[in-house]
């Protein structure tokens, strides 16, 4: 009996040690999430190598989807990634009051109430703005006279087989996405003309003229690279984007230099700035990790 007693309590004992080392801190190392996207490689890159040069050791969970990464930090296999304030807002808090997603400073004061709650720390948002977008070639956009998305809403309408649209699947799936957009603008765009893709394969479908319009990242360097077109939200149904350092609260409590640290980073990235960067890593073609290190290295901050 004390036997089979024994052998309950090691197996419990070995589950209970096996979950902790996947889904806990592995003692002092940090385990930075990343989104996959050029912007978020490179701002996940900036906090791995600020963190290691203070000599904290870091895991790195880069490569993740907006869904995926939250969940990991919620569940504690993240223990910090940047989240935008919008996407917070609508993705994962459910919320939709236009006047609150518009507002830099009201978006970001209600995702940073609404995460502490669940124990998750918004640190200083970035000054710049990350919004979704809707892009053309400006030969495009001026030979059939859009300029706006209420402009598209309306050729759409009268054009359904003439315009195909480049998405990549998150943006198609999300509120503040594909199906919102049609529905704040009141118009809807034939399925059998989007067009899936990987993101970063829908600048060169743009350029090349395999597609007409195309979702994007309003700081995109590739944007001014290739001369396209953002086309003029003039309903304002993108919510504001400021990027922020979001944290565990017990991760927090262990470790209070990252607060610091970490605003140090954010309050030096206005939209300049990260278009400066994100032009070096997808349009001169250095790694996000080089991108990083060498704006870190300027900023007197490694």
């Amino acid at each position: 009996m004390k036997r089979a007693f024994y052998v309950v309590v090691a197996v419990v004992v070995v589950g209970v040690v096996a979950y902790l080392f996947s889904t806990g801190n592995r003692g002092d190392v940090l385990r930075v999430g990343g989104k996959k996207f050029t912007e978020g490689y490179v701002m996940a890159e900036m906090i791995s190598s600020l963190l290691e040069s203070r000599g904290i050791a870091v895991e790195e969970r880069f490569d993740m989807g907006s869904g995926v990464v939250r969940e990991a930090l919620e569940h504690g296999q993240v223990d910090l990634y940047w989240e935008y304030t919008g996407t917070a807002y609508v993705m994962h808090q459910k919320r939709d009051d236009p006047a609150v997603m518009s507002d830099s400073g009201r978006v970001y004061d209600a995702v940073k109430a609404m995460d502490a709650e669940q124990g998750l720390i918004w640190l200083e948002r970035a000054p710049f703005n990350n919004t979704y977008t809707l892009m053309m070639t400006r030969e495009k956009s001026e030979e059939l006279g859009i300029g706006s998305i209420s402009e598209l809403a309306h050729y759409v309408q009268s054009h359904p087989t003439e315009v195909s649209l480049a998405t990549n699947a998150e943006w198609f799936a999300r509120p503040d996405g594909f199906q919102g957009l049609g529905k704040h603008y009141g118009f809807e765009f034939p399925l059998d003309k989007v067009v899936k893709m990987e993101a970063g394969l829908i600048y060169r479908a743009l350029r090349d003229g395999v597609i007409e319009v195309a979702m994007g990242y309003s700081t995109d360097a590739r944007i001014v690279a290739l001369d396209l077109v953002n086309l003029v939200d003039d309903k304002a149904f993108f919510p504001a984007y400021n990027p922020a350092p979001v944290v565990r609260r017990e991760v927090l409590e262990a470790h209070p230099e990252l607060e610091a640290l970490l605003n140090e980073i954010s309050r030096r990235l206005d939209d300049a700035t990260i278009m400066r960067l994100n032009y070096q890593a997808d349009i001169s073609h250095q790694s996000p990790e080089q991108v990083a290190k060498a704006w870190l290295a300027e900023q007197g901050l490694l």
